[in-house]
């Protein structure tokens, strides 16, 4: 078991660089609308950041340049990485500040100065599609002024380490992202503390290993704030160790701003892929020690919701079974999650790989027994893959208030732990802000985090921890049935159900008929349809009134078995042309459910069961079916049998066996209602002052 990590985790406070940046939006009033201000201020940032790191090579480059140009040799890439310092660099002889000094031609020099930087980092610049805000700054007497006012900020990392400068970023997005959908750009480093608190609490002694490489992955790294906070952790847990961060994002701006910061912090920014995770794995060949996310909520991989390419991609991959990324198959077309999920335990390590994913409610529960869904969970479990699942407090989020939970994946599970389930109730262990910050109004504090941590670790069962057999979330579904007892006749009621269970539509199909009369515009193939059934209606006509007029002879009289009943629908029906298929659908459809009747049989004797009698039933997996029938079932329903319909060798799969994981069923506690007369004597106080305050206002 892991020893607790000793990091500094003391309060960063930002605010003083965060009102500068912010400040500096208010030049933009009237040219941007407010929720356009991120346009801006985060490629300014960024393009600060990076000519602040690059500040004190900054000569040694131009003096570089200078050389290239008198020479006709090219100088590599690499050397000008070399001499900056930095995996990248800027040629330019401009500063912010030096641009500044030329105010007539900002905009060339600015452009020009922007294309100076390398390659990688002009990437960043053009996924935020910066230039298009230069032209309209320049358009409008805005840019002078936001780079004077950029140029006067210090954000050397001399000055702001890589982890202040993460916080600066955290604010400044969640300052312009606070309607954004949940799980969307990022997720506050109070609550990726702890799922890495919580991953490095145990399974992890071959990390004090000395230059013990550790590849980490997040699959919707965003901005890379959990690949940042991860790798802070790991570099106190163990100095020595080669930490390779890794991160897939679909979003062009969260992409640029996860890739600036990778290169700030001396990253390989070829790990950092601008690609759908359901499109493709950037990784094939790579196995990751920890992978760590907080994939999007309720976004569609398939149907018209989906982007262009995703469910074609998906489906292909998972024809690829156990050999592809999501071997449990597909869920839903309206949620990605579980497919994220699967594509972690993909790219685990097979020995030591660990996993925190955060989800929201519905991976634990949504889906039938067959569903995608459930059959996704079944295969978490039966593989043994699922520590432990966190439920977190509400309001933790900056744009989302929903229910989240931590799962805790692993490929190393201790002895203790396998073939187990741990739920831990954390939804009461936070502290409130001061001060709300968008939706979010709790906060995982340092001690918040060591109690989850703790509740974790110690894996004993309390009122926050329970802990289950992975067979306990699996159940089978039965089919239960009652014997076969028809008892049939001739009553209105009978020959009307009869009608509307279609045994004559073959005959004459009078709904298709109404339709067809109904339309706006009859064409000719209409009026032949019509013309067809019509001549078919005599024929129907004629066995109801053979009905009703069995219904006159018999009244309520009713038959307690089909060979008592058959000779006199015959008589009945004598003086009509039925087919032997529609004389059985006549019968059963004057038949219905009676107790009284006898129990039809077989062939072979055997008892036959009453489809519409079918009743389902779900069983836990652990538990006998007859046990089960004779405390649910068998009390209320005598003759009630059971039926697992299962067939896994049919040629349309048929599965009866699922899973769900009832979370906050098993944490549930009763409280008791308030009693009437509290309730009415509240009614009461609330109906006299509402009288008072009226009174007054007509005084």
């Amino acid at each position: 078991m892991a020893k607790n990590i000793v990091i500094d985790d003391s309060p960063v406070d930002v605010s003083t660089e965060v009102n500068f940046i912010w400040s500096i939006a208010n030049k933009l009033r009237g040219t941007y609308q407010s929720d356009k201000y991120k346009d801006v201020i985060i490629p300014m940032t960024i393009i600060r950041r990076f000519e602040c790191a690059l500040e004190d090579t900054k000569d040694a480059v131009i003096a570089q340049v200078k050389k290239d140009e008198k020479s006709e040799d090219i100088t590599p890439e690499q050397i000008y990485q070399k001499i900056a310092g930095y995996q990248f660099y800027n040629k330019s002889r401009y500063t912010l500040k030096e641009l500044c000094n030329d105010s007539p031609k900002i905009k060339t020099n600015f452009e020009s100065y922007i294309e100076g930087f390398s390659p990688n980092a002009q990437d960043i610049i053009n996924n935020l599609e910066f230039k298009k805000q230069i032209d309209k700054m320049d358009a409008n007497n805005r840019l002078f002024s936001v780079v004077q006012a950029f140029s006067e900020i210090d954000l050397s990392p001399k000055t702001i380490d890589n982890i202040k400068m993460g916080y600066i970023f955290e604010e400044l997005i969640r300052k312009f992202s606070e309607n954004a959908e949940a799980g969307d750009h990022y997720t506050g480093r109070d609550i990726i503390k702890c799922m890495v608190s919580i991953l490095l609490s145990e399974g992890c002694d071959d990390l004090k290993e000395a230059q013990k490489e550790i590849p980490i992955l997040d699959q919707a790294c965003g901005t890379g704030g959990m690949l940042s906070t991860s790798y802070n952790f790991l570099n106190a847990f163990n100095p020595t160790a080669k930490i390779r961060l890794y991160g897939q994002e679909i979003n062009p701006e969260s992409y640029a701003m996860c890739m600036a910061e990778m290169l700030i912090r001396g990253q390989d920014v070829k790990n950092i892929k601008k690609m759908d995770t359901m499109k493709e794995d950037c990784f094939k060949d790579k196995k990751m020690r920890f992978v760590i996310e907080n994939p999007p909520f309720g976004t569609a991989w398939g149907g018209k919701d989906a982007a262009e390419g995703v469910e074609h991609a998906v489906l292909e991959e998972a024809k690829k079974k156990e050999k592809g990324r999501f071997p449990a198959g597909t869920p839903g077309s309206g949620d990605m999650q579980l497919l994220f999920m699967q594509s972690a335990v993909n790219k685990m390590d097979d020995d030591n790989g660990r996993a925190a994913i955060i989800e929201n409610g519905s991976p634990l529960f949504s889906g039938g027994t067959s569903s995608g869904e459930s059959q996704i969970r079944r295969y978490l479990l039966e593989k043994d893959f699922i520590e432990a699942i966190i439920a977190l407090p509400t309001d933790l989020f900056y744009n989302t208030g929903i229910a989240t939970y931590i799962w805790v994946l692993s490929k190393n599970k201790r002895k203790e732990r396998r073939g187990k389930v741990q739920l831990i109730d954390a939804t009461s262990i936070c502290h409130k802000l001061r001060k709300a910050l968008g939706n979010k109004s709790n906060e995982i504090t340092k001690e918040d985090r060591e109690q989850i941590t703790k509740l974790y670790k110690d894996f004993t069962e309390s009122e926050l921890v329970k802990i289950f057999d992975n067979e306990d979330f699996m159940y089978r579904e039965y089919a239960v049935m009652q014997p076969l007892q028809r008892s049939y006749g001739f009553t209105a009621e009978r020959i009307e159900r009869m009608i509307s269970k279609d045994a004559l539509k073959s005959i004459y199909n009078e709904a298709m008929v109404l339709e067809l009369k109904n339309k706006e515009a009859q064409d000719d193939k209409d009026l032949a349809e019509i013309e067809k059934e019509n001549a078919k209606k005599p024929a129907y006509d004629a066995i109801l009134k053979s009905l009703n007029d069995a219904q006159t002879k018999y009244k309520e009289k009713k038959w307690l078995s089909p060979e008592d009943f058959e000779p006199v629908i015959t008589e009945a029906l004598k003086d009509c042309t039925v087919e032997k298929k529609i004389f059985e659908k006549i019968m059963d459809g004057l038949s219905a459910m009676d107790k009284e009747a006898v129990i039809q049989k077989d062939k072979k004797g055997e008892i036959i069961y009453d489809k519409e009698t079918k009743d389902t039933e779900i069983v836990a997996y652990k538990e006998s079916i007859d046990d089960y029938m004779a405390r649910e079932v068998l009390p209320h329903i005598p003759d009630a049998k059971a039926f697992f319909e299962e067939n896994l060798g049919a040629k349309k799969t048929v599965i009866k066996t699922g899973a769900e994981i009832p979370f906050t069923r098993h944490f549930y506690k009763y409280t008791k209602p308030r009693s009437s007369e509290e309730l009415a004597k509240e009614f009461t106080e609330l109906e006299e002052s509402v009288s008072s305050a009226i009174a007054e206002l007509f005084k």
